[in-house]
Parts: C-alpha cells; structure tokens; sequence
C-alpha cells in the first residue's frame, strides 16, 4: 500500500522486532516480580511498595509506556515531518515536559504523606496499615524523580520508533527490572532468610525504592544515547516554542495524557477500595503482572507498527483502507487475547503456583492471586481492543473523544467498585471485575462514536470472526481444562515437576485446538500475520 512505503518495515516484520524485544523484557520483569513475591509474600513490604509505586508507575505508564500519549503524539507528528525538522522538535518537546515534571517532582516529595492518605486511606483500618504507611511515604519520596524521567522516556519511545528503531524501545524496560533484583539479591546476600523479619521491614523498602528510581534512570540514558546517534535530538534545552510541530505535538499530548490519566486514575480507585482488604494490594499486582506480561507484548506487535500507518490515513479518501487497517487490529487482538484469556482462567492455579510459590509466597497466597488471575482472564480483549481503537482517535487527531469517555468511565469505575465490593462482597476478584467493566464500557463507547465519525463500520465483517474466535476461545479452554483434570487425578498436584508437566500439556491441548479453529475460519489477517512471522524467525 502507498500509505506503508516510507517505512522500511512490514508490519509482520516489526512486529517480530518488537514482540522479541518486549518478550525479553516482560520475561525479566516477570522475574522482578517472583523476587519480590518470593522475598515479601504477600506482607507489609510489599503492599507498601504497590501503595508508593501508584504515582511513580502512574506516570511512568502514563508518560514513559510504548503505545502511551507521550509516545502517540511524538510518533503521530514525526511521521508526517522530515528527519531534519526532528531534533530541535524533539528537543523542545523534552525541555518543556521537563520543566512541567520537574514542579510536580517537588511537589511528590514535599506532599508524599498526603498522598500515601489518599491513595490507601483504608490503611488505617488494617493490623499493620501503620507500619505499612510509614514504609510507603518514604518509598514515595525516593521515587519521586520518576516523574522526570517518565516523561523523557515516553518521548524517547515515540521519538526512536519515529526514527524506525524498535529494538531499543522494546528492550529498554528490563533495565528497571534488572536493577531491582540486583538490589534484593545484594539483600538477600546480607540478610538471608532474616530478609522478612519487622526490623528489617524498612531497609527492604528503601532497597525497593532505589532499585526501581535507579532503573528508570538507567533506561532513559540507555535511550537518548540511542536518539542522539539516530540525530534525533539530544539532552539540550530549547524554549522555541513557536517552532513548528510543537502546539501539534501539545494539541494530541495534552488530551492524551489526561485521557490516559483517567485509566490511571481507575487504577487509583481500585487501590483505594483495596487498601481495606488485607494483602489485595500485592496480590492484584501479583496477578496484574502475569497478565501484563503476555498482553504487553503482544500489544506492543499490534500497536507499534498499526499506528503510524493509522496516521497517514486520516484523509476521507483512505477511510476505507483506514477501516482495514482497525480491523486488522482487532482481529489480531481477538486472535490472541481470546484464547490467552480462556487459558488464564483454566489454568489460573497451575500458573500461579509455578510461577510464584516458592520463599515467603505460600499456598494461601497461591489462592487468593489465582482468583484474581480469573477475573483478569475475562477481560483481556477489550483491553487491548480498547487501545487499538483509542490509537485511531490519536491518530486522526482527536484526543478529546477518549477524554470525554475516559471521564465518564471514572463514575462508572466508582459504583462498579462499590457494587463488586459492598453490595456482592466479592472481595480482591471484585476490583478485578470493576476493570473489565470499565474496559467493556469504553470498548463499545469507542466503535459507536468511531461508527459516526468514519461514516459507518462493517460490524458484520468485524463482528463474525470475533463471536467465532470467542466460540473457539471457549472450546479451547474447556480442553484445557479437561486435560489438567485428568493430569492432577493420575499425577497429583504437588511438586513443582509436575505443576510444570501438567501446566505445559494442559496448555498445549488447548492452544491446538484453537489453532485448529483458527485456521478453519481462514481469516486473511491472521493468516498472513502468521506467515509473515514464520518466514521471519524460522529463515536461516
């Protein structure tokens, strides 16, 4: 297509770069996790670490993720603009981003207490919630430059993946990962099994707290050396804000930000709600992250290379290439989430007893985080259906509309909370729902406002090779299912040897029998995608 000749990628082929990349990284932060998890549990140090890191990881998902507004809008602008006109964009971008950041750094030290109380004001109510809270502020404050370095990294994302350098960006995460767990192995080298004792509770906060502040700076450097060989700016202050690119650049950001922010802030209403129930906390994180790590980087294959092509098809002549393209995304989204998601609620306790039971994480922990992790299966396609859809609004230069949802969706994420929790008592699953919800919500306001805006959709054509993935999804798990009955009834459950035995067959049963569906419904989109990546990893 004429619209993809500028880039010196296939979309399948970039695809490939990011999915390594990001495999890599998500595999390592995974493992960030199970050093947490297996030195804390569930317990005091822990749970303070997910109430400190909500700001900090607010705003580096917010500013600092690939496929965020930061990197949306530095992408969307670029594209269309020469490589000459880069560097001083970029690099004003970056002075004015950073002197906005720098204020709201100050204001995270100076206020970190007050925070702390609204972000987890049920603290007050839980056995250890003071211990827990004062652990946090501190963690706050060491964190707090995070801010900064948030906004400079999303820059960076979108600034590289402009400049068709994807490796880097996709790999560049594990950096933070990388620095945690060199922290808690130096702890655990001086304080052995003593790591979990009170007395020693704050000093495995801090480390905490210094490992991720530390990764987060190591992972910028590591990008703006990149940027600055690419000639695509360097660390050198520019106040020209005339320039042009810039109010292009603010007028997607702004919104944008605040769009997203208001994702995050449906993040801060399940913490506040969790913060009255012992251990949610960690254990939503704990769950989060084993969903994260497969829906990361398989969002990152779809997102990174559909949306500079979203971009230059905003003409009203290529709406129907426009519409291809979004289809293209949700199938792929549907092909791989659907499934995954079925896999995720079959194998909620299989998969976390492998991955985390080990240390001070036990088989009570084991049950609660496996509940979670069914809740989190439901929704993992309209999750990712959400973004892709959010991303055309982006890049038809309207960040407005997913601002206007996004607000209207934090009522919704409030009573739904309050429904799950204090009306049903569904406890920690229940939060998890609230989330679906919200993301069920936004997902139908966004095809029915896209359906205007591009003078109608083809809900058949997008709509039947859903509903016949979701049936497959569905078989599928139900083999899985039946697989690892039959498994535990002759093998048992015990033993990690045979979690994995039992875990890997079960999971295999139920990946061929969705591919055998999959390709039965012969969809072009995924048959191509999956070509396309064969010939790239299987070549010699």
């Amino acid at each position: 297509m004429t619209q993809e000749q500028k880039a010196s990628r296939s979309v399948a082929g970039i695809a490939g770069i990011v999915a390594a990349g990001t495999l890599i990284s998500k595999v390592v932060g995974l493992v960030r996790q199970q050093a947490i998890a297996a030195a804390f549990g569930l317990g005091v140090v822990a749970d303070a670490y997910q109430y400190a890191y909500v700001i900090p990881g607010f705003l580096l998902i917010l500013l600092g993720g690939i496929n965020g507004p930061f990197h949306s809008a530095i992408v969307s602008v670029l594209a269309k603009r020469r490589q000459e006109e880069a560097a001083p964009l970029v690099e004003t971008i970056t002075t004015l981003v950073g002197a906005i950041l720098l204020v709201l750094t100050v204001i995270l030290v100076l206020f970190s207490g007050n925070l702390i109380d609204l972000v987890a004001p049920g603290l007050n109510k839980l056995p250890q919630g003071g211990m827990i809270k004062a652990i946090a502020i501190q963690q706050l404050q060491i964190m707090a430059p995070m801010a900064i370095l948030a906004g400079l990294i999303g820059i960076g994302f979108g600034t590289l993946n402009a400049a068709n350098l994807f490796w880097l960006p996709s790999i560049s995460p594990l950096f933070s990962s990388i620095t945690v767990i060199i922290g808690l192995g130096v702890l655990w080298l001086q304080l052995g099994n003593k790591i979990t004792a009170p007395e020693n509770a704050v000093l495995g906060g801090v480390v905490l707290a210094v490992g991720t502040l530390a990764g987060a700076l190591l992972q910028w450097i590591v990008q703006l050396v990149a940027q600055a060989r690419a000639g695509m700016g360097s660390f050198r202050l520019r106040f020209n804000i005339k320039q042009p690119g810039v109010s292009e650049v603010m007028k997607i950001m702004g919104p944008a930000t605040i769009s997203s922010g208001m994702l995050q802030i449906n993040l801060w209403v399940i913490l506040f709600f969790a913060s009255g129930i012992p251990s949610a906390a960690s254990a939503i994180a704990s769950a989060g992250l084993l969903v994260q790590t497969p829906l990361g980087i398989i969002s990152n294959m779809i997102l990174v290379p559909l949306l500079p092509i979203f971009s230059k098809l905003t003409d009203p002549k290529d709406w129907d290439d426009l519409k291809l393209r979004i289809r293209q995304g949700l199938i792929l989204s549907a092909f791989t989430m659907l499934p995954l998601g079925a896999l995720m609620i079959t194998l909620a306790v299989p998969i976390v007893r492998v991955v985390y039971e080990r240390g001070a994480f036990q088989k009570a922990e084991s049950q609660l985080v496996s509940s979670l992790l069914v809740a989190y299966g439901t929704g993992m396609f309209v999750y990712l259906a959400r973004d892709i859809l959010v991303r055309v609004f982006y890049a038809l230069g309207d960040g407005d509309t997913p601002f206007r949802i996004s607000s209207v969706n934090i009522f919704l994420n409030v009573l739904l909370a309050f429904f799950f929790i204090n009306v049903l008592d569904l406890g920690a699953p229940g939060l998890v729902l609230t989330t679906v919800g919200v993301n069920l919500s936004s997902t139908l306001m966004l095809l029915w406002l896209l359906n205007r805006r591009l003078n109608g959709l083809p809900w058949q054509q997008w709509g039947l090779p859903i509903l016949g993935l979701t049936a497959g999804s569905i078989v599928a798990g139900a083999a899985s299912y039946g697989t690892l009955e039959v498994l535990q009834r002759f093998l048992g459950t015990n033993g990690l040897p045979i979690q994995l035995l039992q875990l890997s067959l079960a999971g295999l049963v139920g990946i061929s029998v969705f591919a055998v569906i999959a390709a039965w419904m012969k969809l072009p989109e995924v048959n191509i995608f999956v070509s396309r990546l064969r010939q790239r990893f299987l070549r010699r």
